[in-house]
């Protein structure tokens, strides 16, 4: 028996590994090509697809079909492309689109981005000037004016005010020094108080005495 060396041995032993894998991979393959012939667009592969007999395997093959090509045939010849993002239809020669033809998609979509962003811009504006508008034509309130002829009525003093204020008049007049201002002012100005009173003129605020 001929014992191969251990270079060849591994060789060997990694071409078996390597079509062993190539078995394996074969049934995938071809089910992943499913169809008899190639399918021209995607109206050719979907009919070969619903010739599947389970439901399952209808569904997977239609998901292939719509992996593989974005076109969808029109009715007087040639394709037409749907792009979602853009929520339209662009007009193809085949049935998927070129280089050049997505590039005119992509360039579409920019300017569709930005006639977006003008828009909501635009509604934003026509709102606030509508608001503005109805502020407008909301009644405001007047201003009350008074008659030339009325008089602003002038606070008067409680009556328990008035007796606590004679009363401390009292007491400050006779603790005073009589012939002095600080004692003569307090009865002097409530005399005269009192002639402002007969002729309906307000008396003046009073002043206590600064320590």
């Amino acid at each position: 028996m001929r014992i191969l060396p251990l270079r060849t041995a591994s060789g060997a032993l990694l071409s078996v590994a390597a079509i062993g894998g190539l078995l394996v991979l074969a049934p995938v393959s071809a089910h992943a090509q499913w169809w008899r012939s190639a399918p021209a667009d995607f109206e050719d592969c979907a009919a070969q697809a619903e010739k599947a007999s389970a439901k399952e395997e209808k569904a997977s093959r239609l998901s292939e079909c719509n992996a593989k090509f974005a076109g969808r045939r029109k009715t007087g010849g040639g394709y037409s492309y749907y792009d979602f993002m853009q929520n339209r239809n662009f007009d193809i020669a085949g049935p998927n689109p070129t280089p050049e033809e997505q590039k005119k998609i992509d360039e579409e979509y920019i300017a569709y981005l930005e006639r977006e962003r003008r828009n909501k811009a635009t509604a934003v504006l026509a709102e606030k000037h509508q608001e503005k508008e109805q502020q407008k034509q909301q009644p405001q309130p007047q201003p009350v004016s008074l008659r030339s002829d009325e008089k602003i009525p002038v606070p008067v003093a409680s009556p328990a005010k008035q007796a606590a204020r004679a009363e401390a008049l009292r007491a400050r007049s006779a603790n005073c020094v009589k012939g002095t201002f600080s004692c003569d002012w307090p009865r002097l100005s409530e005399s005269i108080n009192e002639f402002k009173k007969m002729f309906g003129a307000p008396p003046p605020p009073s002043k206590g005495k600064k320590g």
